[in-house]
């Protein structure tokens, strides 16, 4: 059996357990935000998945439990266990595949990448990012990367330069900024085309969420260089700091974007 922070309910009868599941009750906690108070059972469920996430006790591309072998260890109705891992998936955390179970979500996976890439072509196209390195070094952190991914004064960082394209148009120019307490060695690694897949495989760092800053920018000498474009061409800036599951800030990520031919789609739900 594996390890879990939640306290599974005492034997007494399926009666008691559903009258908490109806009434949202389940057991007191924090959950991941400290709030005090009352957490519908459902999200207690979703926290020990979560924190197994975390913890990396699932790898990505690994199948999960059933939701009965999940329900029967936690001492929920299936239910329940169903409704956390809707919520996961929804996230994007897992994946549901058609008669084959519930996936850890793979960042290779084309749903996956477009969570976090939002760049799309104007006209047909698959809208598939490529990426090329063009840099990569260690180096102390600069004020702005120990304010972004909160560092202290002598941390360092990796810092990672490279180009994209889309449907094999060049359109992006990137500087990526990493912990190098969080990923050591990175500097040495031939990078994957997506780095979050690498991030979770070989350093286990699963990206959760991401905070964006969009803004119109005119391109410098240097990013009109590699994006292959007069100097002063409109462009948009896309500043992101990604955090784990553990709730750290442990990428950032400035992109500078030409829009001639794509754009940045967003869905509001």
């Amino acid at each position: 059996m594996l390890d879990t922070s939640f306290d599974a309910l005492p034997a007494g009868g399926a009666q008691r357990r559903h009258e908490m599941e109806r009434s949202g009750a389940g057991q007191a906690g924090s959950g991941r935000g400290g709030a005090v108070g009352f957490r519908p059972l459902y999200r207690q469920v979703y926290d020990t998945l979560l924190k197994r996430l975390a913890d990396a006790v699932w790898q990505p591309g690994q199948i999960l439990p059933s939701e009965g072998q999940l329900a029967a260890e936690l001492g929920v109705s299936q239910g329940t266990v169903r409704k956390a891992l809707d919520a996961l998936t929804a996230d994007s955390l897992l994946v549901r595949r058609q008669g084959r179970g519930t996936f850890v979500a793979d960042h290779d996976d084309k749903q996956s990448v477009f969570r976090f890439f939002k760049l799309r072509p104007d006209g047909d196209g698959t809208g598939m990012p490529t990426s090329r390195v063009t840099a990569i070094a260690e180096a102390p952190a600069s004020a702005d990367e120990r304010g972004r991914l909160d560092l202290a004064r002598a941390a360092r960082v990796v810092r990672i330069e490279r180009v994209r394209l889309v449907d094999a148009r060049l359109c992006v120019s990137e500087t990526i900024s990493v912990p190098a307490s969080l990923f050591p060695g990175i500097a040495q690694i031939e990078l994957p085309n997506t780095l979050y897949s690498l991030y979770a495989a070989r350093f286990g760092i699963t990206i959760a969420t991401a905070n964006e800053r969009l803004k119109a920018v005119a391109l410098g000498a240097r990013e009109a260089g590699l994006l292959e474009v007069a100097e002063g061409t409109p462009a948009l800036e896309i500043d992101r700091v990604a955090v784990d599951l553990e709730e750290r800030p442990v990428e950032w990520r400035l992109s500078t974007c030409l829009t001639q031919e794509i754009h940045y789609l967003s869905v509001l739900r």
